[in-house]
């Protein structure tokens, strides 16, 4: 089993998959500011000046109007949190849209590269004699058996 363990370990697709990791979660915290500080706010401003991180429905627990969704979660509120999934949602749209462009644009870059390769022009055989000449040399040297 250790053995097993320390080939998976040695693979290559670990590492790949250790820098996706990694990559993934630094695209995420960019993901989330965009749509914390740039998106939200203009949902917001469509919707009245409606602060859209802080939309909850209390279900259980004392929650005073105008509270913010973490002081309520801190009060021990339980909370239906309507904004945070609206966030989560708009993060996860933007993330699949953006990696969507990657995985695009890379196959175009494959694809580009595949069809150069195919067009590249096939290295032609050297020109050896034709069948012409190979009949003449034929009969030349039956022709020198024969005298």
């Amino acid at each position: 089993m250790m053995q097993e363990f320390r080939y998976f370990i040695a693979k290559g697709n670990v590492m790949d998959m250790a820098v996706g990791i990694i990559i993934g979660a630094a695209f995420t915290a960019i993901v989330k500011s965009m749509v914390d500080d740039l998106i939200n706010p203009i949902i917001g401003l469509f919707m009245g000046g409606v602060d859209f991180t802080n939309w909850f429905i209390v279900i259980s627990g004392e929650v005073a109007a105008g509270t913010s969704l973490a002081a309520a979660r801190e009060a021990g509120a339980s909370v239906f949190a309507i904004g945070a999934f609206l966030m989560a949602i708009i993060n996860f749209l933007i993330i699949a849209f953006v990696v969507f462009m990657l995985v695009r644009y890379v196959n175009k870059v494959k694809d580009a590269t595949a069809k150069k390769e195919e067009e590249a022009p096939a290295e032609e055989a050297p020109a050896g004699p034709t069948e012409l000449e190979l009949l003449a040399e034929i009969r030349d040297a039956l022709a020198k058996q024969v005298s």
